[in-house]
């Protein structure tokens, strides 16, 4: 009987000492996913409200940045809702309307907007299926921007481009060369006026499009610093 006892008692202590291991085991697992996913939540917010770093894919800001330059872009002015300043190098969303022209409201079109709180945070957040565009900043609200003799002015002055490959033009590609700045908006172009889809053809990119500003080169190497 005394062995009986022993034997069920030994049978009656194994189960238990199993379950506080796979509960210890359980329990790691659940602090890791929980670091994981806090981590990724914390990479999000700093990417959407601070910056992030991205790589130039065409040539439309040559020479000032070229095909496959790495860059840090803040986007703390756009969480701050601050227009950016002539000469910034801003990214914003591309436009996806019809193309329209209307000179007394030169205001880019966004007709593709997502729908629902899901594809709006796949498409504004994560930034899936979304495409946007680097140009500078040429013109504030309220300005009078023309185009004329394949130069740019403001308020009807030149306005100085020393950025520009020596002799490069500003040829008109689009509709909008004569028109005044709306409100809470910016006209930008490309440093490769030539070879540079920009507000020429499209408008004036509103505030609330506007992604972030360029800051930093860090690659390649050679040119590593402050873009201007």
């Amino acid at each position: 009987m005394g062995k009986d006892k022993k034997e069920i008692k030994v049978n009656q202590e194994q189960p238990i000492e199993v379950n506080d291991k796979t509960k210890a085991v359980i329990k790691d697992i659940l602090e890791w996913i929980y670091c994981i996913v806090i981590a990724i939540v914390i990479a999000i917010l700093i990417k959407y409200f601070l910056g992030t770093p991205t790589v130039v894919k065409q040539s439309s800001m040559y020479p000032t940045l070229e095909q496959s330059d790495r860059l840090i872009l803040s986007r703390i002015n756009r969480t701050m809702k601050k227009l950016p300043n002539r000469g910034d190098i801003i990214t914003f969303e591309a436009p996806s309307g019809s193309g329209d022209v209307d000179i007394e409201n030169p205001i880019a079109k966004y007709e593709k907007e997502p729908q629902g709180w899901w594809n709006k945070f796949v498409y504004y957040v994560l930034e899936f299926g979304k495409t946007s565009y680097i140009k500078r900043v040429i013109g504030l609200p309220g300005e009078h921007v023309e185009l004329k003799d394949e130069k740019v002015y403001i308020n009807g002055e030149e306005l100085e481009e020393n950025y520009l490959r020596e002799g490069l033009k500003t040829p008109i590609t689009g509709a909008y060369y004569d028109f005044v700045v709306p409100d809470n908006c910016v006209f930008a172009m490309g440093d490769n006026r030539p070879d540079s889809k920009d507000c020429r053809e499209f408008g004036c990119i509103p505030l609330e499009k506007i992604e972030s500003k360029v800051v930093l080169r860090f690659f390649p190497f050679n040119k590593f610093g402050k873009v201007d």
